[in-house]
């Protein structure tokens, strides 16, 4: 049976969109699979790690009819990407082998049978569904993902608090030194929501949520479509359906954590602060990645030293009248936060040498990162 027939391209996209949560080594060896399930001319794509489930459905043509069969994503990929993108490939089944085409190229393939291939069991209780524009969710992901935990043993800090209420969407990440908030106001009123959304989740939703707003000319704006459960979310957005777990667990109170009085502020242009602390970050040591920060009106200071007493310095000249005093951080977090930012100046605020930063945006209100000093 001819499973599937059409351009490289095409196949390559569907395959893509649904490949990204596979994982290279599981103890279940089925899992490193994607499921085909054709029905009629329609061709199901699904991938699953057990808390992370992804389906799109395709138009890849072939034989008309029911078939479902496993085969490995990375292999199907790897192999696909060789091929020229406008060539027509095939996919053909026989017995537990599939058999892949194109031009005078020919590949077979293992397989794995389709039952027994483990689904996520989607939650009964699904909450009402709202959407909001994919644009928007994938700016408010990159302006906080960097601040993430990555193993933290406080599961609950390894993801993303995700705050729905009235027309406000409030994202918040934090691994326990620092912490970005990101805040849009939508169009749509939501249901009050609070959840935390794993790590991988949030990485697959960010590479694969759109930012360009509009599909085409004088088409509607691309949206997700949201759905929570007492532990599930189901995201539904470019012909895609996404389920995953959520993080059990108690957030931290960020709002406790942002700085709220600072008397001393110093707006400066983004791409040269994070310039001299690239340079100076080549200095620190690996271990310790402290860097020196100096204020002084009119002058910042920027200084690094390491094990071997090899040191770098810094001079910036900037619009500021406040206190003198030293603090050190370290340089990852404020090289993180610059780097994920777009606009050309930053507002960092501090108290003193012992009080944690406060980096704001000139252009864009609902963005705060906190950053706590490290003694140097």
């Amino acid at each position: 049976m001819i499973v599937l027939k059409a351009a490289q391209e095409k196949v390559l996209a569907a395959l893509q969109s649904v490949a990204g949560i596979v994982e290279r080594r599981h103890t279940l060896p089925i899992l490193a699979n994607v499921l085909l399930k054709k029905s009629g001319s329609q061709l199901e794509l699904i991938t699953s790690d057990l808390e992370i489930q992804i389906r799109t459905t395709a138009q890849l043509d072939g034989d008309e009819g029911d078939y479902a069969t496993t085969v490995g994503a990375k292999k199907l990929g790897d192999i696909l990407k060789s091929l020229p993108s406008d060539q027509i490939v095939s996919l053909t089944a026989n017995q537990n082998k599939l058999t892949l085409q194109g031009g005078k190229s020919r590949f077979t393939l293992q397989t794995l049978p389709a039952e027994d291939f483990p689904l996520v069991q989607e939650a009964a209780d699904f909450g009402p569904a709202f959407s909001v524009p994919q644009k928007t969710l994938k700016m408010l992901i990159s302006q906080v993902h960097f601040s993430m935990a990555v193993h933290d043993i406080r599961y609950y800090l390894n993801g993303i608090l995700f705050v729905a209420e009235g027309k406000t969407l409030t994202l918040v990440a934090t691994d326990g030194h620092r912490l970005a908030l990101s805040q849009a106001t939508l169009e749509v009123e939501m249901p009050k929501q609070e959840v935390i959304l794993p790590r991988k989740t949030v990485l697959e939703l960010q590479r694969l949520l759109k930012d360009d707003g509009k599909a085409k000319e004088g088409e509607p704006e691309q949206t997700i479509e949201m759905r929570f459960a007492g532990n599930q979310a189901k995201f539904t957005f470019g012909g895609l359906e996404f389920v995953t777990k959520l993080v059990e667990g108690k957030f931290p109170d960020y709002n406790r954590v942002i700085p709220k009085n600072h008397k001393n502020h110093i707006t400066l242009g983004r791409a040269t602060l994070l310039a001299s602390l690239q340079r100076a970050a080549i200095l620190t040591s690996e271990k310790f990645k402290g860097v020196r920060l100096n204020f002084a009106p009119g002058v910042l200071g920027i200084a690094s030293s390491n094990a071997e007493q090899e040191e770098a310095k810094e001079e910036l000249e900037i619009d500021y009248g406040g206190d003198s005093f030293e603090i050190g951080f370290n340089v990852g977090y404020l090289m993180d936060v610059l780097a994920n930012m777009s606009q050309d100046m930053v507002t960092v605020s501090l108290q003193d040498s012992n009080s944690s930063a406060l980096i704001t945006n000139p252009e864009f209100e609902g963005f705060k990162y906190v950053v706590m000093p490290m003694r140097i």
